[in-house]
């Protein structure tokens, strides 16, 4: 047994570790590959090691992200990168932190010096995953600014939104985005600096590359209080318009060590892949903070879209230890021929943003060896629950509660409710509401409070807690389905049909019925090898495995075979929109 004491800055956690096996120890299990913890025991030692220490001012760049650029200058660091970043074209980009640093401070002064912004000003980032996004992070943690990431998917209306409610002061972007920010620009009194990622010259906009060119990489990192304001991530909602949800220093800068540290169980030997788009919560999650917080490397794989050959040769070709994408992107993989490829740098697998499903997991497992652990979180939040290593992964729950929270299903009123009975997933916020959790919707203090009911932080989801504390997702609370007085969750229906090997994915959904009120409705897309046989006969087909496999009244009445179905930037399927479009509303 050994106490080890990890300082981090001004940040310090101490962490029990019981280390019974080697570092590099695998074991065949049924044909199973399956890694010990490297950060703990076991799902109760979590409990008992997570203690973090809030001080009154942190800043990652300084406390986390120069510790380790120090490390590395004594030789007391591995020789993995801190980023790694690839393209189509075989380009490559490798920073340590020491590096990183040095890139990051340039254009710190960039943007306290050319742009003249202030601790707490708006800095709007609009780019693809390139190495610059990185740096633009790791910059305006450096000067206070808070940062306001959003898609390449947005358009110019999405974007003038945004810069009109958050008051931001500078955007930066590439020439994609460029025309959509000078078509609004004019609209945005805010709005005094245009920054372009690009070769080539804009008329209007500073070019990046020649700013930070010739800027010093000498820069004071500014003192950030703990719970400064850090980041806002535009969130969407099931009305109005997306919600500005802020973030502080400490929330993701600290609270998401429960991550890195358990969930992916990263240490500074781990390259670690994470697919989100950089304008999701996910990226800051598992792209920036989590991996960062351990001293592991940064993967990145920049394609212009996803592809799955491309995914399985990266997988292959590259020593990425930890792997984490969305439930759609391993179905998307698992269709393919994965017998052909190497896997075997691959240690642990994640998945995080719906409800995966059990079927998708079998079939991973049998092409990799290797279980998916999936997370459970939000934008608002830290991981709120998942699968550890060491834990028994029950097909279809997600796991037990994050160390981090206090979780409960709760009624409409805040009480608790008993195991296995159906409510809201609720983290407790009273007496002590949890550091990591967000601090408001900016600017709307209506849609904050209503996230609160009693002692209770409410996640918008439904769930069942089982007996032995495993958490069950039903479905968004708006996304439960009531025929004939059942109540049916989405997931459910959609686990059956994804069994069906006719069927590549697959969304469920409420639509109107004059008898029943609503019916279940299910949106499929087929596999290639069953699009040419006969639709009418394949939707009885359908219906009628449903109904074997789960019981009879979650069968979907109303069948609809579609090409694709509709997604957010992150792989979310949106049922918000099917279901409008059911029950014809814009």
């Amino acid at each position: 047994r050994c106490l080890l004491l990890l300082a981090i800055g001004k940040v310090s956690f101490q962490l029990k570790a019981l280390r019974i096996f080697p570092s590099n120890f695998k074991c065949q299990i049924r044909g199973h590959r399956v890694s010990p913890p490297q950060n703990f025991t076991g799902y109760e030692s979590i409990k008992q090691q997570y203690s973090p220490q809030i001080p009154e001012y942190f800043n990652f760049a300084e406390d986390v992200l120069d510790v380790w650029a120090e490390k590395e200058k004594k030789g007391e660091k591995g020789s993995n990168p801190a980023f790694w970043w690839v393209n189509d074209r075989k380009q490559e980009v490798r920073w340590s932190f020491e590096e990183l640093g040095f890139h990051s401070r340039r254009l710190a002064n960039v943007l306290s010096g050319a742009c003249g912004l202030n601790q707490q000003d708006r800095v709007f980032l609009v780019l693809p995953r390139v190495p610059e996004w990185w740096l633009v992070n790791v910059a305006c943690l450096r000067t206070g600014t808070v940062l306001l990431p959003g898609t390449s998917q947005l358009t110019a209306r999405d974007i003038l939104h945004r810069l009109q409610t958050s008051g931001a002061r500078c955007v930066i972007t590439d020439e994609s985005l460029a025309p959509l920010l000078d078509a609004v620009a004019s609209q945005c009194s805010s709005l005094q600096h245009k920054i372009l990622v690009s070769p080539t010259k804009r008329e209007g906009w500073k070019n990046f590359g020649d700013l930070v060119r010739n800027a010093s990489s000498d820069h004071e990192c500014v003192k950030t209080r703990s719970d400064d304001p850090m980041t806002i991530f535009f969130t969407s909602g099931t009305t109005g318009s997306p919600k500005m949800t802020q973030h502080s220093h400490s929330s993701y800068g600290i609270g998401l060590t429960v991550n890195g540290r358990y969930w992916l169980d990263l240490t500074e030997r781990d390259v670690l892949w994470n697919t989100s788009d950089t304008g999701w919560a996910k990226s800051a999650w598992s792209s920036v903070y989590a991996p960062w917080i351990q001293g592991a490397c940064v993967f990145i794989h920049h394609m212009p879209r996803f592809d799955s050959h491309t995914v399985l040769e990266t997988l292959s070709s590259y020593p990425i230890s930890t792997f984490c994408t969305a439930p759609t992107a391993y179905r998307m993989l698992v269709q393919e021929d994965m017998s052909s490829y190497n896997f075997s740098n691959l240690q642990h697998c994640l998945c995080a943003g719906e409800p995966i499903n059990p079927e998708v997991m079998e079939k991973w497992r049998s092409a990799t060896g290797l279980d998916i652990y999936e997370g459970y979180g939000q934008t608002e939040t830290v991981l709120i629950a998942g699968t550890f290593k060491g834990m028994k992964i029950k097909a279809g729950a997600f796991g037990k509660a994050s160390p981090e929270y206090d979780v409960q299903v709760v009624d409409e009123a805040g009480n608790v409710l008993p195991r296995g009975v159906e409510g809201n997933l609720g983290i407790r916020v009273k007496p002590h509401k949890p550091f990591s959790l967000f601090t408001e919707y900016t600017g709307d203090p209506d849609r904050t409070a209503e996230c609160y009911v009693g002692d209770f932080y409410l996640t918008g989801d439904r769930a069942v807690m089982d007996e032995d504390d495993y958490l069950w997702f039903v479905g968004r609370a708006d996304d439960v389905i009531l025929s004939a007085g059942y109540r049916i969750g989405p997931f459910e229906v959609e686990n059956a049909l994804i069994e069906h090997q006719a069927v590549a994915e697959s969304a469920v959904v409420s639509s109107p019925d004059p008898i029943r009120g609503e019916v279940v409705k299910a949106f499929v897309v087929l596999t290639a090898e069953y699009k040419s046989q006969d639709q009418d006969q394949l939707k009885k087909e359908l219906q009628m495995y449903v109904k074997k496999v789960t019981a009879p009244y979650k069968y979907p009445r109303k069948v609809e075979f579609v090409e694709q179905l509709p997604k957010t930037v992150s792989g979310k399927i949106r049922r918000v929109e099917l279901r409008n479009k059911e029950w014809g509303r814009s």
